[in-house]
């Protein structure tokens, strides 16, 4: 655990300054507060979660909602309007303004650091690092495999920013190797480009996975009070690694990928690839699958998980992510949600918790800072 002054938050990382322009509901906003966790209550609809979503921004990727650029601006706006996220930042190694946007009529979204334009915004992750828990994500021991690798992906990429870039490029070299599959006649040493290129990038993303994965299951194995203990595999090529190591995985791949060329070409996609992988998670305690667990179980799986890895980084990268946790806490039950708000002052994490009614939020007592938002507008509460 990094041992921190609370007074001051020096070695935390935390927002001290959210600036939102265009940004959904907020035509503008300016947020200040300091380095203890932020609780922000209203009704339904006022715009809570909008504000985690432009904090999950300043991450690579899309963000908690996985919305589209040209989805994210204020609708008044109008079509191809320009919006902005900005914040001051200050982490282990001192204070740094980031931000990210679209300039009007963009296509892609810029990010500066410091003032300066950024190459891409793959630098956010060696800057910024952020989990997310939502309602949407009740859900996801039940659903399809795609946002379980998601959710794992971005476990990943907070300790390897990395990680980000690889996912890219493969998911670039499957679309074009597709492409080039179904219009037929395609030249064979492209194909073999790109699906040298899929192997490369698909073995170390599946090497990172495995890692990330050992070093959850060294903090998941002991549960966390009221939060079971947990055991987290994955399912895929992954498991390759086992016998052949990822030089030998890469190797696999790449023949995986040219003998099976007619059949995905008929299909659609691949068959073989860390696209496929998925995370399976098991409740140590009584040897269930998470997908078999009862709500309030796969929840409280979830929130060990998240509780695990944010220790993790906080060794690794010298402070926790910041946590953001979308009506979480109204969820769970008196015991457990004394348990988090512990958790949380033990990890000395900002963390970013969204609900109806402040009463819930009692138990952070004088460790938080609460905001009431309404009507596009957020107002710190006194204390």
């Amino acid at each position: 655990m990094i041992v921190t002054d609370r007074a001051s938050g020096a070695r935390r990382l935390a927002i001290l300054r959210l600036t939102l322009s265009d940004f959904r509901c907020y035509r503008f906003l300016r947020m200040d507060m300091d380095s203890r966790p932020v609780v922000l209550t209203g009704p339904n609809g006022a715009g809570k979660t909008n504000i985690l979503e432009a904090l999950s921004l300043l991450t690579p990727g899309r963000g908690m909602r996985g919305a589209r650029i040209a989805e994210i601006g204020r609708r008044d706006a109008g079509e191809g309007a320009a919006w902005g996220v900005a914040a001051a930042l200050r982490g282990p190694d001192g204070e740094v303004e980031i931000a990210t946007g679209r300039e009007a009529g963009a296509e892609r979204r810029s990010v500066r650091i410091d003032g300066q334009p950024a190459r891409n915004q793959m630098v956010l992750g060696e800057t910024m690092s952020a989990i997310w828990l939502t309602p949407a994500m009740d859900r996801l021991f039940l659903e399809g495999s795609a946002g379980r690798r998601r959710f794992l992906d971005r476990l990943v990429l907070g300790a390897d920013p990395g990680h980000a870039a690889r996912a890219a490029a493969y998911e670039h070299a499957l679309r074009e190797r597709a492409r080039l599959l179904r219009a037929g006649g395609a030249d064979a040493r492209w194909l073999a480009t790109l699906e040298e290129a899929m192997a490369e990038r698909g073995a170390a993303m599946a090497a990172a996975r495995r890692s990330a994965v050992g070093r959850l299951n060294t903090r998941c194995a002991a549960g966390r009070g009221p939060f079971p203990a947990a055991a987290l595999t994955v399912a895929g090529v992954e498991e390759w690694l086992d016998e052949d190591g990822e030089e030998g995985v890469a190797g696999r791949l790449r023949q995986a990928l040219a003998a099976s060329r007619r059949r995905d070409a008929e299909a659609g996609g691949a068959a073989e690839g860390p696209h496929r992988s998925d995370l399976k998670v098991v409740h140590v305690a009584n040897g269930v699958a998470a997908e078999s667990c009862s709500t309030g179980e796969q929840k409280a799986l979830l929130i060990a998980i998240l509780l695990a890895h944010a220790q993790v980084l906080a060794e690794e990268r010298g402070a926790a992510p910041i946590l953001l946790l979308d009506e979480v806490a109204a969820h769970l039950d008196a015991d457990r949600r004394a348990a988090l708000f512990d958790e949380l002052r033990g990890l000395d994490a900002q963390s970013w918790l969204t609900g109806t009614d402040e009463a819930v939020f009692a138990g952070l007592g004088a460790d938080a800072q609460f905001f009431r938002v309404a009507a596009a507008t957020a107002t710190r509460v006194a204390q």
